[in-house]
């Protein structure tokens, strides 16, 4: 490796801040000035060589966001990005409609036990989620946690974990800003106050409180690799012993779960994410002894549900669309299993074993069905759902009469449901009050050919009568990844976009499971060149078909979507005008090196082996931007508090874009010192504000005049 320090030149030009001045005033006047240079970034010339390939890195000393040079360099991109953002016309307006979408009351389905129903409500004012209980269906709403005085800015919020069978206890998560890590903590529901028993703060799973509640197990992230422990309550934490995980990689991850009588504990072990292989062990708490295992030696995904001496297991084995197969606690053994669900043309999602019930959600060419079956597999009907939108999965016990589900769509805002299984009745739980005009707009799905062939379907959202001459602002979205399903559910950006007069597609890529295993296998490892195809194929038959044109057409991603549209305008910088560009991965030859990443090669390779190193090479993106190239306007967003996808991908590509870029187009990094990942802990004024940033921009670049003039 060489490592030597230069400094990029940026020639004779006024000094920096001067010309930020002048760019302000200029985009007040509602000019479209020559933009301001970004803040110089000193290159560092490190090459490695990788399997006979010199391997350049000039940004590597963006990497350490300890350094006090790192965290300077951070404040000049946000002024930078300030200076552009802050004076545009439309900010006032585009904060008072986001104002009124997410300034409203919300509430999530709630986990019922022993009559009591625990849930998350905001109210319409409120920055944060507050924790709930009901006493009774029909009892009053009573706040048991209240995150707004834990922190004067507002960036802790609460997750709940688990809740004890007889509802006095619930332990419950304490996040600051949007990082995964947690400190878990106890509070007793008579009493409305906090057990002294806390986990210190950490990357906590899955909690499991004892029926007695004299303890609880907690699966929590180690140097060695993820580990189960047992805390018994009043004890020092510290002394937790490990009851399941050693000797375990550090490549798998463990949960555990616990049946709704205490009796059996799962533990239950992937091979990091999205993973190919599940290993399932069950302890017989009862009877003692080691843990027993359930599911050993086969490649494939299995996920585990309770439903009283027997449990119910979803897997891809033998079934690429997946199946459900029933195992009885007391005969475990493999020829024992009967299959109850077999797989079918739908890919089965999920499957939940509610009130001596099997509800399964269904994807079907990607739109959303629940069936529901006895529990031999014996099929009962399904649930109505309202239009084309997302299904959320049956939540609720074997053992209760009583599941909750969700429905949203693009126009439609979310609502929950309480399902009566013993009548069959549906009623609301929950409907969010957001004023947006359904019924102007429809929701529909295409079908376009990607570069190989393959058919790939996309949902497609607009005003309803819109002519098709190519003029109208498209923002385009994806993911591709992870086995996840891309899905036409709602959220507050692609519902602004509609109010704005927008075109919203969301196109189902490979990578994801919306049409199984194969689907998602299609899309990773040697195949991950496939998910950008698909993508720039979804942006060419958006202009071939006259919705929108390359002047009018934005791209946007987040996380593994982030990679997407990195990829995206490396390979294709031509065809799109503007790129939002989120928490993303962007340097993928260093990117398992960093937070939990190392679970992530499974999906994607590792640059350590040759043949992986060859084509993660190929479309790095950090490692494909082209000095000269003329590349969209494009905004990175990160925040110190994402601790899953590192903020160095964003820094780096941040500088490397800014000093290759020949186009007249911004370059901007817009960085929250205190947002992270998980945007569900985000307060309301801080979505607002990133939201108005984000739109704001769009609407600068595409040239879309709003509001609009009567």
């Amino acid at each position: 490796m060489r490592n030597r320090n230069t400094t990029r030149p940026m020639g004779r030009v006024l000094p920096w801040v001067s010309l930020l001045v002048l760019a302000a005033v200029a985009v007040l006047a509602g000019q479209s000035p020559s933009l301001p240079p970004p803040p110089p970034t000193r290159t560092v010339e490190v090459v490695e060589t990788l399997h006979g390939v010199r391997v350049a890195d000039p940004y590597r000393w963006l990497e350490d966001d300890r350094a006090p040079e790192v965290r300077a360099w951070i404040d000049a991109q946000n002024a930078y990005t300030r200076s552009l953002l802050d004076p545009l016309p439309t900010r006032p307006a585009l904060r008072e409609l986001l104002s009124k979408l997410l300034e409203r009351e919300t509430m999530s389905t709630p986990t019922v036990r022993n009559g009591h129903y625990f849930f998350f409500k905001r109210g319409a004012n409120q920055a944060l989620q507050m924790l709930y209980v009901r006493r009774g269906l029909r009892g009053r709403d009573e706040v048991l946690i209240d995150p707004h005085p834990l922190s004067p800015d507002h960036s802790l919020s609460l997750t709940l974990m688990d809740v004890a069978e007889d509802a006095s206890l619930v332990a419950y998560g304490l996040r600051r800003g949007g990082e995964d890590e947690v400190e878990l903590r106890l509070f007793d529901v008579r009493n409305r106050r906090d057990l002294p028993d806390r986990i210190e703060r950490g990357r906590l799973g899955s909690v499991n409180l004892l029926p007695d509640n004299s303890g609880f197990y907690y699966t929590r992230f180690t140097p060695e690799g993820t580990r189960v422990f047992f805390h018994k309550l009043g004890t020092d934490p510290a002394g937790d012993p490990v009851i399941f995980g050693e000797g375990l990689g550090r490549e798998k991850t463990v949960s555990c779960s616990l049946s709704e009588d205490g009796r059996w504990l799962a533990f239950i072990v992937n091979e990091g994410s999205a993973s190919r292989k599940t290993e399932i062990y069950l302890q017989d708490r009862k009877r003692g002894g080691p843990p027993q295992p359930l599911v050993q030696g086969i490649e494939a995904r299995f996920t585990l549900d309770w439903a009283g001496n027997h449990v119910y297991l979803l897997t891809n084995w033998n079934a690429p669309n997946g199946r459900l197969l029933r195992v009885e606690l007391e005969r475990p053994g493999r020829e024992h299993w009967q299959e109850v669900i077999p797989e079918s043309g739908a890919v089965l999602q999920n499957v939940s074993a509610v009130g001596g019930r099997l509800f399964a959600s269904y994807l079907r060419n990607v739109i959303s069905e629940l069936k529901i079956f006895d529990a031999t597999g014996k099929p009962l009907g399904s649930i109505r759902l309202p239009a084309l939108g997302v299904v959320g999965g049956m939540s609720g016990r074997w053992s209760s009469p009583e599941g909750f589900y969700s429905f949203s769509s693009f126009a439609h805002p979310p609502t929950s449901y309480r399902y009566d299984v013993r009548t069959g009745r549906t009623e609301v739980w929950f409907r969010q009050q957001i004023p947006l005009r359904s019924q102007q707009y429809e929701v529909k799905q295409v079908w376009y050919t990607s570069k190989d062939g393959t058919r790939v379907p996309m949902f497609v959202a607009h005003r309803r009568g819109i002519r098709f001459d190519g003029s109208h602002p498209t923002l385009l979205h994806g993911y591709g990844g992870f086995n996840v399903s891309q899905l036409p559910s709602y959220s507050t950006r692609a519902a602004a976009w509609l109010e704005l007069g927008g075109v919203y597609a969301l196109a189902n890529l490979r990578g994801g499971s919306e049409f199984g295993e194969a689907w998602h296998r299609a899309g990773m490892l040697e195949n991950k060149q496939n998910v950008f195809d698909d993508f720039i194929a979804a942006a060419e038959w958006l202009i071939a078909n006259k919705y929108t044109s390359k002047e009018k057409l934005a791209i946007s991603g987040g996380s593994n979507g982030g990679l997407l549209v990195g990829a995206a305008l490396t390979q294709r910088p031509d065809l799109f005008r503007a790129v939002l560009c989120f928490y993303p991965l962007l340097d993928m030859v260093r990117y398992h090196k960093f937070s939990i990443a190392r679970f992530w090669v499974p999906e994607y390779g590792s640059a350590e082996n040759p043949e992986q190193f060859r084509y993660i090479y190929a479309y790095s993106p950090y490692h494909n931007v082209r000095d000269g190239a003329r590349y969209p306007a494009v905004m990175i967003v990160t925040g110190d508090a994402d601790t899953r996808v590192v903020p160095l991908h964003a820094r780096k590509m941040t500088a490397r874009l800014q000093a290759a870029n020949a186009s007249d187009r911004p370059i901007l990094l817009r960085y929250d010192t205190k947002a992270g990942h998980v945007g569900g802990g985000t307060p309301i004024p801080v979505q607002i504000e990133e939201l108005t940033d984000q739109l704001s921009f769009l609407l600068w670049q595409l040239e879309v005049p709003w509001p609009r003039k009567n």
